[in-house]
């Protein structure tokens, strides 16, 4: 008995060792799926419609993190919200099913992203942001694996040179405040503690002093590893993308002309909000045309109060111009028979009457679906209009990315913003953050923190007149009233109390 004990003991045993190296396997693969440097597209084939709804869903993830950080978000906080972006939109029913729809969304949106300097900056951004949360999200020892399993031939330090920098290496760690860690590293010397790595592959890292510098190493703890994978990650997505925006151009594009080519080449402009069509406004007012040149200084974003300018003072503005200002009036509500006053107003002195009607008026009535397709056109997103070429010396398009830091300066001193909101949205258009800079500027006109970036003309005026509403003594213009109301700001410079208007009747086109 006591022999067949033994025996039934040591089947337990390497029973054990076998559940538990499968367990192990099982984790790691995990990891490995939770995890992807994207080197190789996914086998198989995807369906039309998988193909686009998996590049959205992915689409929202990336610029939920845009979002987030617009907000202030930042390390762990910005890992978990991108961690949980991720977790909503890129599920599946099981592992696998994620894993695939991890990889085709990015390798789809790798091709809509590749085709320009611009949308490849966006891209290697926020996939770098992705990737960066889900490896820190993971567990030391899985790091290590991962590391490991793609042949981060980092060296561990050990030994006498280990024993040689500790007290240098506890003092880094102490000074930022990683107190349990640094203690830690005095008592022991456990393996992977620290890596040995080239300095300049690590330049985030020294940046903020958070390795020790000797000889041209940095010396960089298991909880900053993220840092050496995501600058691996990061050179090989920049190459991928230059050889993929090579091989769209020669051969892809062409050979997809009638099928992918079209939903690719609209995949970066795609807006994921409301579309701000006709009649869709928040507030479901009605604006006149007499409303307009208020409206412009109190509410209208830079791009749109640019156009609008440029309009008045020479009474003239080229196609793009007029079609991208004139969808964003009748997405503010300002119905066809008010603009047609509108552009017969600001035409008039170079172009009256008939000469009015000849040039202008078919496009004016094409805007709201009156003419052509009758097609009910939506204004244009953010996106839309910074990837829009912009002849020299055109109005259109996107300010932060057409002016010079220089010219940006000028005219954001003569809006209502301090110095203060001026220096952050011309360096965040020096960064080619167009939509953040114009966020901050939206945040200093108001003085408010907004809920989520800008991303829309319409929702910059939107937001806008929900804030304005907000202050006491805010009003709304009556539509037969062109003079510049008293606002509440102008009637306590003034010691007058803040007058309410009616709201204008709708009127129909």
């Amino acid at each position: 008995m006591s022999a067949w004990m033994q025996k039934q003991q040591a089947r337990s045993t390497r029973a054990a060792a076998m559940t538990s190296a499968a367990n192990d396997d099982a984790a790691e693969h995990a990891s490995e799926q939770r995890i992807s440097m994207y080197t190789e597209a996914p086998p198989g084939e995807v369906c039309i419609e998988d193909f686009e709804r998996f590049a959205i869903d992915r689409l929202r993830v990336l610029k939920g993190i845009e979002e987030a950080k617009t907000k202030g978000f930042k390390g762990d906080q910005l890992q978990e919200m991108a961690v949980k972006l991720a977790e909503k939109h890129l599920r599946g029913g099981s592992q696998q099913e994620m894993q695939w729809k991890d990889a085709v969304s990015h390798f789809v949106l790798r091709l809509a992203y590749c085709r320009t300097e611009d949308l490849r900056r966006w891209f290697l951004q926020h996939e770098c942001e992705l990737f960066k949360s889900r490896f820190r999200n993971e567990l030391p020892a899985s790091q290590v694996d991962f590391m490991r399993r793609h042949k981060f031939d980092y060296e561990a330090v050990a030994g006498e040179e280990y024993e040689l920098l500790k007290p240098d290496l506890v003092k880094v760690q102490e000074s930022l405040g990683n107190f349990a860690f640094a203690n830690e590293v005095k008592q022991t010397s456990f393996k992977d503690a620290f890596f040995k790595v080239p300095f300049e592959q690590v330049p985030d890292l020294v940046a903020t002093r958070r390795v020790l510098l000797r000889a041209g190493w940095a010396f960089v703890s298991r909880h900053e590893v993220a840092s050496l994978v995501v600058s691996r990650f990061r050179v090989g997505l920049s190459h991928a993308l230059a050889l993929t925006a090579r091989r769209w151009a020669t051969l892809i594009a062409d050979e997809e002309a009638d099928r992918l080519t079209p939903l690719i080449s609209t995949l970066s402009e795609r807006y994921l909000g409301p579309d701000y069509g006709d009649g869709h406004t928040a507030s479901s007012e009605v604006v006149a045309a007499a409303q307009i040149p208020f409206l412009a200084k109190e509410s209208f974003p830079l791009c749109m109060q640019s156009m609008y300018q440029r309009l008045h003072v020479d009474a003239h503005l080229k196609h793009n111009g007029r079609l991208q200002l004139g969808l964003f009036l009748k997405g503010i509500g300002l119905p066809l028979e008010e603009a047609m006053k509108f552009w017969r107003a600001e035409f008039g002195p170079k172009s009256a009457g008939e000469a009015f009607d000849k040039k202008y008026a078919y496009g004016v009535r094409y805007n709201y679906a009156k003419e052509g397709k009758r097609t009910d056109y939506t204004p244009y997103s953010c996106m839309k209009i910074i990837q829009t070429p912009v002849p020299k010396g055109e109005a259109f398009g996107c300010p932060y990315k057409t002016l010079s830091p220089h010219e940006l300066t000028e005219t954001l001193r003569g809006m209502r913003v301090g110095p203060r909101t001026v220096e952050e949205a011309v360096g965040k258009a020096k960064g080619h953050h167009y939509q953040l800079a114009c966020t901050a500027v939206f945040q200093g006109q108001h003085n408010c923190i907004c809920e989520s970036a800008i991303s829309h003309p319409n929702q910059y005026f939107t937001e806008s007149r929900k804030e304005l509403k907000a202050v006491e003594g805010a009003v709304t213009v009556t539509a037969g009233d062109p003079k510049t109301p008293t606002t509440a700001a102008t009637a306590k410079t003034a010691g007058q109390q803040p007058q309410l208007t009616a709201a204008p009747t709708p009127m129909t086109s």
